[in-house]
């Protein structure tokens, strides 16, 4: 490897070994590492405050439920998704748009549903939304309000009722807990000041700094409608628990705040669903006032009645506009374009469940009238099977989730043939029908939501990411959690393993968890282990035929550069469409929309992201239209807006007006002065290439330039002499030039490479463009591409985002480093439509670190961006 080379390859590594860069560098890994390490600690403390319960004594607790208290909770259930689905409604209200509220209400509550099951990735509530709102044309600025919006409303109205429940009961809670009640009071009155102090300080709207985060609150009206909001959602899903407890002396206000901070801490822990964390505060809090093998009951009751059932709703009403006699109807067509967009994700979610409920079954000991009645017709073999493959398949459930988030067709496939097998063996293993009857559901769902998992990628080349794999680590050390608390009585001995018997419970609780551990550790090895893929390479003179050929016949003019042979070209399946890219860093950075046809685009996107991730790369796409921006979030790409690209319609482009008259003046000056307009066709260029060369170094000389590339053309002759060329000559000679960029459907025409000589009259430049669009507008051309305006038309209001923030200041102050107000003056003077462009990154990556890479890749490495 050159210096060169290495030079880019270490673009992200100049902050040095600094403990801080390292922890950016390794940020994901590292929260991994800590969320595990956190629920093996919540684990252990688990074990240790329930040491005197038996596994017996929480299955009978939780058959003396009465049946009026799960009623009653799933009335408070039913409220509290209520009271969720107007945190959307108040977020996009504060954001100024409307939206039908069929589709915000399916959206939240799904986005919900999800969220509270996985709450990682993919399967997180932001990237639920982001997905459906994107469909329904909400900027992905706007997205990131909305999801802002709704984590602060829930964060800070979390503390406020928890402050204010400690500070009326704090004389209840404080045996609870064993801090003292003026302690307690003191928290509490602290944290209301704080709420208040922001409440003041942004009333109206009003933006606070808090040292490095700028925070804009909402108004009073808005902030006081959401506090109730949140308020009611926490009350009712405190109940939901509440009324599932048995009789006891703790009172409800005593309750809410005991759930309030649970709920809290299990957000801040990063485990999945806040998994044991919670539970960990509900039992350590209520222990003393209740039969911890009561709490233990009603704390799978919670789980089951307020996560899994609202996923098995959001499932049935997505399959329900699935069939055929919905469609006809338009409102319920519209929805069901919506619910196509959550489906995988809400089957991925239920996956995910259904795997970590077979595998913690394969450690729990079955019923004993069940084990006797299998006894009577089936083999010992067949049931210690039946339980050793069920666990496994459930391990296949949890990997095929992350495919069917991804709609491929072997995830799809895999989840079938794992989930009617579980079925099958739940019945052999232990009559278990419940469990087959949420198996049932799930192969139900896949079979209603069949046309959604059409790509054609294969399971065995995903490889699992840091969240995944620590999903799986977490479900295994929850099996092992369980295995030694249902099982805490029997002594161990390396006879168990070998013990096989109708009655040998433990063995073969043992025997499943040494199986997934085994197979989880080497799903993990294959992800972490398995070596890059290629590096790609420019492409062929071959595979730029095939590119040219679709150029030509689709409309964006843009697309010509990938006649400059230097980025790589991946095709779609039939060969139909393409995406052009480059490799910087560690970022794949793909130019522009795929180009071809729209029913290639989507799997396009697909792959590519697959294939960068694969090379241990992040996805990048450069320069894309509002159009891409749904199949970018389909593929778990976040958008930031980049720019905003000038049209012009030559449709009613003439030189006719008073706000014409500048360009007029100009183009008359030009004559004046004896410059001479034409175009000159690529048959006739070879004989005026060595005077366009001479005109082009001499413009690099004077400007100090090298050539760029990527999203810019570079001189070359066979580049320059594939498409016509614009030229003005000044007293016989070629004083100036601009490569004119066509296809044949004559939807639009740009220029890419437009170079002067240092004598050329003033006002050349403007004289060029208008005659180039002159020209255009005779041949039959609909518009002109004047090109993207970097960092222009960020949003400038207190409310934006962080990036809008940062490019609007950048754009207003940055004419040191480049003329970003001066271009976008420039581009103003031919009166175009302005139109967003964005740059997309996966996986939340670093935007940033995408935009350098792509600065990089178009000045040939951070040699050529230093020396412009």
């Amino acid at each position: 490897m050159s210096g060169h080379d290495k030079l880019e390859e270490n673009s992200e590594t100049e902050e040095g070994f600094s403990p801080g860069a390292l922890f950016r560098r390794y940020r994901t890994q590292l929260t991994a590492l800590a969320t595990l390490l956190i629920f093996c600690l919540v684990g252990y403390a688990i074990m240790q405050l329930t040491n005197e319960v038996r596994y017996d004594d929480v299955v009978e607790a939780l058959a003396e439920t009465r049946l009026s208290s799960i009623l009653l909770a799933l009335f408070f259930t039913a409220l509290s998704f209520l009271a969720l689905v107007f945190y959307d409604i108040n977020a996009i209200d504060y954001i100024g748009k409307r939206l039908p509220f069929p589709h915000v209400a399916l959206t939240a509550f799904s986005a919900y549903a999800v969220g509270n099951t996985a709450g990682f990735g993919a399967l997180s509530g932001g990237a639920i939304r982001y997905r459906a709102y994107t469909r329904l044309g909400i900027s992905p600025e706007d997205i990131g309000r909305i999801v802002a919006f709704v984590t602060l409303s829930f964060g800070l109205g979390l503390a406020a009722v928890a402050a204010i429940a400690l500070l009326v009961i704090a004389n209840e809670i404080a045996p609870l807990i064993g801090v003292s009640s003026l302690w307690l009071r003191l928290i509490a009155a602290a944290i209301l000041a704080v709420l208040g102090s922001l409440m003041v300080l942004g009333r109206e709207g009003q933006v606070i700094e808090i040292g490095s985060v700028t925070l804009r609150l909402p108004d009073s009206r808005t902030w006081s409608r959401q506090f109730l909001v949140t308020a009611f959602d926490i009350a009712a899903s405190a109940s939901v628990l509440y009324v599932l407890l048995p009789q006891t002396a703790i009172g409800w206000p005593v309750f809410l705040a005991v759930y309030a901070i649970a709920v809290g801490l299990g957000v801040l822990s990063h485990v999945p669903a806040g998994l044991g964390v919670f539970e960990t505060v509900i039992i350590a809090s209520l222990g003393s006032a209740v039969n911890i093998d009561a709490v233990l009951g009603s704390l799978v009751l919670y789980r089951l009645i307020y996560h899994v059932l609202p996923l098995l709703i959001a499932i049935l009403a997505v399959s329900a506009t699935e069939l055929r006699r919905f469609v006809d109807h338009p409102a319920a067509s519209s929805v069901r374009r919506i619910g196509g967009r959550l489906m995988p994700q809400l089957l991925s979610a239920l996956a995910l469940l259904l795997g970590v409920m077979l595998i913690f079954s394969s450690v729990t000991p079955t019923p004993d009238q069940n084990l006797e009645f299998l006894s009577n017709y089936l083999p010992l073999p067949i049931v210690e099977s039946a339980h050793f493959l069920s666990s496994l398949l459930g391990l296949a459930l949890v990997v095929a989730a992350r495919g069917l988030g991804q709609r491929l067709d072997g995830a799809w496939w895999v989840a079938v043939f794992s989930a009617v097998a579980a079925l099958t063996l739940s019945l052999l293993k232990a009559i278990a029908l419940v469990e087959a009857g949420f198996l049932a559901f799930l192969v139900f769902g896949l079979f209603v939501s069949r046309r959604l998992f059409t790509r054609h990628a294969s399971l065995l080349n995903q490889a699992m990411t840091a969240s995944w794999l620590t999903a799986i680590a977490v479900i295994v050390v929850g099996a092992v959690v369980i295995l030694l608390f249902v099982y805490r009585d029997v002594e161990y001995s390396n006879e168990l393993w070998w013990q096989f018997e109708f009655a040998a419970e433990a063995p073969r609780g043992l025997r499943a968890v040494l199986g997934i551990t085994i197979i989880s550790s080497a799903i993990a090895i294959f992800s972490l282990l398995r070596p890059a893929t290629f590096k790609p390479e420019p492409a062929d003179a071959e595979a730029v035929r095939r590119a040219v050929e679709i150029v030509e016949k689709q409309d964006s003019a843009d697309a010509n550069l990938v006649r400059m042979g230097d980025k790589s070209i991946m095709f779609s399946e039939k060969g139909d469409a393409f995406i052009m890219y480059g490799r910087q860093g560690r970022s794949w950075i793909a130019l522009f929309d795929p180009v071809g046809s729209h029913h290639a685009v989507p799997e396009l996107v697909w792959r590519f992201v697959e294939a960068a991730r694969a090379a241990g790369c992040r996805a990048v796409f450069y320069q894309i239209s509002p159009a891409l921006l749904s199949h970018c979030a389909d593929a778990g790409l976040r958008a930031f807006k980049l720019g905003e690209l000038a049209v012009v319609d030559l449709r009613t482009f003439e030189m006719k007006g008073g706000k014409w008259a500048n360009l007029r003046q100009t183009a008359s000056r030009a004559q004046r002065d004896g410059l001479e307009f034409s175009v000159v066709e690529p048959a006739g260029i070879p004989a005026i290439i060595d005077d366009l060369s001479a005109v082009s170094n001499a413009w690099l000389e004077h400007h100090n330039a090298k050539e760029k590339g990527f999203s810019l053309g570079a001189f070359d002759p066979d580049y320059v002499m594939s498409q016509p060329v614009g030229v003005l000559k000044k007293d016989g000679r070629i004083v100036a030039f601009a490569n004119i960029l066509v296809t044949s459907a004559k939807e639009e025409g740009t220029i890419d490479l437009m170079r002067f000589s240092p004598d050329a009259p003033k006002g050349s430049m403007d004289f060029l463009f208008v005659q180039i669009m002159e020209y255009l507008r005779g041949q039959g051309f609909k518009h002109f591409n004047l090109g993207m305006a970097p960092l222009s038309g960020m949003s400038k209001r207190e409310v934006a985002p962080v990036w809008d923030r940062i490019g609007g200041t950048i754009f207003e102050h940055g004419e040191r480093f480049y003329n970003f107000k001066g271009l976008r003056a420039f581009k103003s003077k031919f009166h175009p439509h302005w139109q967003p462009r964005y740059l997309a990154v996966s996986g939340g990556g670093n935007p940033m670190i995408a935009l350098m890479d792509a600065t990089f890749l178009i000045g040939g490495g951070l040699k050529g961006v230093v020396r412009k």
